[in-house]
């Protein structure tokens, strides 16, 4: 086992606090969004080891059989499947969507011919991986996921008193179908279709009304004055009415599939996904859009939040099994006097929730972690156990 050292990615949506406070740091000068523990070239975590600090990228790229394992090796080839972070939202960010492994290597291809760097603001495929994604509440954590029923969209828009939410209501009565629910998309988002700021202004301000009044929807309205206020005049306010609010509890879990339209509100939490940093962005964000390319990608089907139970394994651990090849997830709860076996196999990120938990395996020895410390086990250290007294969350390849 080796000590990982998370990247810190800083974005205008994310919390000062959250992140620090677990970390047992004061709050920041500046949003501390998300902490990245993985090997994506954007920003590889680094690998404390007895020769100096390494990039685990290029760790895994200098022994990939020791580190990942033959068998992920030879499925997903010299490069860690999965990416962990820990994700804190303080304010709504991006309506997006995640491509599909097809999409996302063809869109690749494409913007690598084009000679779009691949830090250039205006690219949407940095990589050409698929990025499905589990999200595991630490904190309530609110969101949006997946469209709503059309009968329930058309039920919200009906006691809206703006012309554009009229409009909306009129196309999901005549077509109550994923028909509908994609012509009502795209109304409000392709550029030729899409409302005036006034338009969506008059949205926010009824809905802003119909709380103050008696709203028979108050969830709703307030996430559309929510998102009016934070993104004055953006489309995505009104979208939201076509969407699945979600709202996790700690420990609840979420799973997003390529093609899933989402927008994550507000909270703390773990994210797991497939090795990817691919966005395609409708709005909601002062970041590259592309509205062409995120239509193209989106699944219109309506269809409920796809919410993860847990298995439980030696009465300690909740593993979390996502409908992918790329990862699973487990949470240990670690109680002093006992020795909790770990579940998993191959390369694991683990991190520390909270308390000290002593790691020991079988082929390198044992290192401990305090809140918000992580660390990579390569796939030849076996086995795993922890004891001490905390919360450990590990991510591994099925």
């Amino acid at each position: 086992m080796l000590r990982l050292q998370g990247h810190v990615r800083s974005y205008a949506w994310g919390s000062r606090s959250a992140i620090p406070r677990l970390l047992g740091q004061p709050v920041q000068a500046d949003p501390v969004a998300e902490l990245w523990f993985g090997a994506h070239p954007a920003s590889p975590s680094v690998l404390q080891d007895d020769h100096g600090p390494v990039a685990l990228d290029q760790a895994i790229a200098d022994d990939p059989e020791r580190m990942l394992g033959a068998s992920v090796l030879a499925r997903f080839g010299p490069s860690l499947p999965y990416l962990l972070k820990l994700v804190a939202p303080e304010r709504p960010l991006s309506l997006q969507v995640h491509p599909s492994v097809d999409r996302a290597r063809e869109g690749f291809a494409a913007e690598e011919a084009a000679g779009l760097g691949r830090d250039d603001p205006r690219r949407n495929y940095r990589d050409r991986n698929h990025k499905p994604e589990l999200l595991y509440a630490l904190t309530r954590f609110e969101a949006l996921c997946g469209f709503r029923a059309p009968r329930r969209a058309a039920e919200l828009m009906a006691g809206i008193d703006a012309p554009l939410a009229k409009r909306l209501h009129e196309v999901l009565v005549a077509e109550p179908t994923y028909e509908g629910i994609r012509a009502a998309f795209r109304s409000l988002l392709e550029p030729e279709l899409r409302p005036s700021e006034d338009e969506v202004q008059t949205v926010a301000d009824a809905c802003r009304l119909r709380l103050v009044d008696g709203s028979p929807s108050p969830r709703a309205d307030r996430t559309v004055v929510q998102l009016a206020d934070a993104y004055p005049g953006d489309p995505g306010a009104v979208t939201s009415l076509l969407l699945n609010p979600v709202t996790l509890e700690p420990g609840d879990a979420l799973f997003v599939p390529a093609g899933g339209v989402h927008a994550y509100l507000k909270g703390l939490g773990v994210e797991v996904m497939a090795n990817s940093d691919n966005v395609l962005r409708a709005g909601l964000t002062r970041k590259h859009v592309d509205i062409p390319e995120l239509l193209a990608n989106v699944d219109y089907v309506a269809a409920p939040p796809i919410r993860v139970g847990p298995e439980v394994f030696y009465g300690a651990t909740k593993v979390y099994y996502a409908p992918v090849d790329d990862f699973e997830l487990s949470v240990t709860t670690v109680t002093s006097g006992r020795e909790h076996p770990l579940p998993g196999r191959g390369p694991r990120v683990l991190v520390c929730l909270e308390g000290h938990v002593t790691l020991d395996s079988v082929g390198d020895g044992s290192l401990t972690l305090g809140p918000g410390e992580a660390a990579f086990a390569p796939a030849d250290d076996g086995p795993l156990s922890a004891r001490g007294r905390g919360r450990l969350v590990q991510a591994d390849v099925p």
